[in-house]
Formats: structure tokens, C-alpha cells, sequence
């Protein structure tokens, strides 16, 4: 039993561990996930949370973020895609739209998570606008902002 368990270790670290690729997350995201980021900008977005996150910038899960946005604060609002019940977080597009805060939707929540620098997957990110990292985050922002909104 433990031969088993050392081939399949063997093989995740050959292919990269168990990482999925965009494509196959893809597959999971939920009907209302619109706008969805691209590849390249997932991967910004995930680098400009990290940055956000190493300086406590950010805002994390639904309640908080929900909380800050009724506040007024601006920033991007990062959306996981693959997130079950969609009950739980579908009004936080519309109160974006209301307020014109840019935001957009990731294929993964274990991804967005991590990069956030938790282990726990993780529905909903607020990027809070800091002087460290403004030319990622003022990217992020130009590409958010010029993402179709659904109709």
C-alpha cells in the first residue's frame, strides 16, 4: 500500500504537483461568473493580490468585502468562479455595478486563496489601491475596467 501511495508522489512532482491548468478550471465556473478574467489576467490579478495581501490592503470573503463596499471604499473585487452555492456571493456583482467598481471573475477560489496567503479557498477579494505595488495594481484595473459586463 505505501508502494501505491510513493508512485502516485512520484508522479505529481514530475507533472507539477496537482495543479490544474486554466482550461480545466474552466470547466467548474458557475453560470453567473461574467466577467470571466483571461489566463494573463488571472495571473496579474493573482500577483497584485499577493502584493496587496504582504501589506494587509485587501478585504477577504463576502461579509467583509460586502461590509466595506456599503462603506465606500474602492478597490477591485476579485470573484472566484467555481463557488457553490452561487447564493452566496450573487449580489456582490450588482452592489460593484451600483457603486462602478470594477470586478471581475477567476476560475479558481483554491487559487485565489492561496495567493492571499491562506490555506482556506476564499470566494471573494477586495484590492485595495496602495503605493507599493500602484503599476500592478493600476494594470489590473485598466484590463478589469475594460472587461464586457453582462447584460
Amino acid at each position: 500500500m505505501t508502494k501505491v501511495k510513493k508512485e502516485k508522489s512520484i508522479n505529481e512532482e514530475e507533472t507539477g504537483g496537482n495543479e490544474k491548468s486554466y482550461q480545466e478550471l474552466i470547466v467548474n465556473i458557475n453560470p453567473i461568473a461574467h466577467p470571466l478574467a483571461s489566463r494573463k489576467l488571472s495571473k496579474k490579478l493573482y500577483k497584485c493580490v499577493k502584493k496587496a495581501a504582504k501589506l494587509k490592503q485587501i478585504r477577504r470573503g463576502v461579509k467583509e468585502v460586502q461590509k466595506f463596499i456599503n462603506k465606500g471604499e474602492t478597490g477591485i473585487v476579485v470573484l472566484a468562479g467555481d463557488t457553490l452555492p452561487i447564493d452566496v456571493y450573487c449580489h456582490l456583482p450588482i452592489m460593484c455595478e451600483d457603486r462602478s467598481m470594477p470586478y471581475a471573475y477567476i476560475p479558481s477560489k483554491v487559487d485565489l486563496g492561496s495567493s492571499a496567503g491562506s490555506k482556506r479557498p476564499t470566494c471573494v477579494i477586495m484590492i485595495k489601491p496602495h503605493e507599493e505595488y500602484k503599476e500592478a495594481y493600476d494594470e489590473c484595473l485598466e484590463e478589469v475596467s475594460a472587461l464586457p459586463k453582462p447584460v
